[in-house]
């Protein structure tokens, strides 16, 4: 979002850390959620229904073996074992794991988050957090976030930047997949980047260094210094800034001031294409979003507005939409009363552009800049959203697995439940695909074969 931003008070919630796979694991305590245990060599989750991500209908009473992190067969639980192959392994040493009464699904992907952020609606509790917070507090802050994505049933993310707090990113990812820290999978674009004298904080005295929260560029070939910068520092994804100062024309279009200038934008991308990278582009208005499109971004972030050329455009180039809906709906009241109507205005304009978006094919992604709203919300919020402006459960679901993971490269490995996939699995109460709202109940969670809520 466009940072305008609020400050929460945070209370630190102990967390298990895994110091290693070989660690042998001890009850949770308190809040039901469990440290990652060690699982035996094979796994069999029976699921009462299983909606797989390759089909638009649940299957019924089916039995998932998992051997280490990966899915191994999909069978029906009523078939004899011998019949499906597993007669031997359910007499010895498999470990068996009864979802009868549940829904499974692959495990969602949020692919727009700031785990480092701890909540923005206004511009006095983002500069709190630059300012009063050391970079290791935030950090510390960061593997809680991180923990409750996972425990609401993000197994995946995409973090799309620090805020100020550096490279702070790539060790969470780090730790993660190393063991030591509960989380989701991530993939993080690190510091992000902006044109000088644009981005927060602002409005000090010009006599004080004060943080910023992205990295700031002057000239094609500062953008391009600051793309191989953030990239041999770990970052998987490279983010701009594209538009700021947003204001309604009066035949209801949403205008901005670009930021970025067409050829530092050309640069920037190009230069994150050679090295073979992705590129997300913040771009909610007419201007921002259209350079974008045409420099060829891999994702737009928010769009609130997009002009129907620029839908077009993004169908022809592949470059995926990520609306941030509910996060809009969640500041817009808190800007307004510090001095930005245009926050309210542009909730009913950013719904339109997502119809529009929908109709015209632009594949979208699930992306909900949870950071920018309270880490104890749970982002499967945003589903029922999605479905209020048009989109059936199902192309929900798929916006959050199949289309997220194709976004961030990893489609060989997650978003579906299949054989040779990660063994992604999350469990909900009910039907998904009859209401999305039971995505905000999940109470089973495994990530690589490993179970971190149950």
């Amino acid at each position: 979002m466009t940072r305008f931003r609020t400050s929460l008070v945070v209370c630190l919630v102990p967390f298990f850390v895994v110091a290693g796979p070989a660690q042998p694991s001890k009850p949770s305590q308190g809040y039901g959620f469990s440290q990652a245990t060690k699982m035996t060599p094979t796994t069999f989750v029976t699921c009462g229904s299983l909606w797989d991500g390759k089909s638009d209908q649940l299957q019924t009473n089916v039995v998932i073996k998992i051997q280490g992190e990966r899915i191994v067969s999909i069978a029906p639980s009523s078939e004899p074992a011998s019949r499906a192959g597993f007669a031997d392994e359910l007499h010895g040493d498999a470990r068996t794991i009864n979802l009868s009464n549940q829904t499974c699904l692959p495990g969602l992907i949020d692919a727009h988050t700031h785990v480092l952020l701890q909540g923005d609606i206004t511009a006095d509790d983002y500069d709190q957090q630059l300012l009063k917070y050391s970079i290791p507090y935030r950090t510390i802050l960061g593997t809680q976030s991180a923990r409750k994505a996972l425990e609401y049933g993000f197994t995946t993310l995409r973090d799309l930047e620090t805020e100020g707090a550096m490279y702070a990113d790539v060790d969470i990812r780090n730790a993660i997949a190393r063991g030591v820290i509960p989380g989701p999978r991530m993939k993080v674009a690190s510091r992000a980047i902006d044109v000088t004298g644009s981005y927060p904080l602002l409005g000090y005295s010009w006599e004080l260094k004060v943080p910023k929260g992205v990295e700031e560029i002057t000239g094609p070939e500062d953008g391009r210094r600051a793309v191989r910068e953030q990239l041999s520092n770990g970052a998987d994804w490279i983010k701009v800034y594209v538009d700021r100062s947003y204001y309604v024309e009066p035949n209801g279009v949403l205008n901005d001031i670009p930021t970025l200038t067409p050829d530092e934008l050309r640069a920037i991308v190009d230069e994150t294409h050679r090295e073979r990278h992705k590129i997300a582009a913040h771009a909610m208005a007419l201007q921002g979003v259209h350079n974008a499109v045409e420099a060829g971004v891999d994702s737009i972030e928010h769009g609130d507005y997009i002009s129907p050329e620029d839908l077009r455009t993004m169908v022809a180039k592949g470059i995926v939409y990520v609306p941030t809906l509910f996060v809009g709906e969640y500041v817009a009241q808190g800007r307004a009363a510090a001095g930005a109507p245009v926050w309210v205005q542009m909730v009913k304009i950013n719904e339109d552009t997502f119809r529009r978006a929908l109709q015209a094919g632009v594949k979208i992604a699930f992306g909900t800049d949870a950071g920018g709203f309270d880490w104890n919300i749970n982002p499967a919020i945003q589903f029922p959203t999605m479905v209020k402006y048009g989109m059936t459960p199902v192309q929900a679901l798929h916006s959050a697995t199949t289309v997220a993971a194709e976004l961030i490269g990893m489609q060989a490995d997650i978003g579906t439940v299949e054989a040779g996939k990660f063994a992604d699995i999350v469990a909900v109460p009910g039907n998904p695909l009859n209401d999305v709202s039971v995505l905000q109940k999940v109470g089973f969670v495994m990530k690589g074969g490993v179970v971190y809520k149950k």
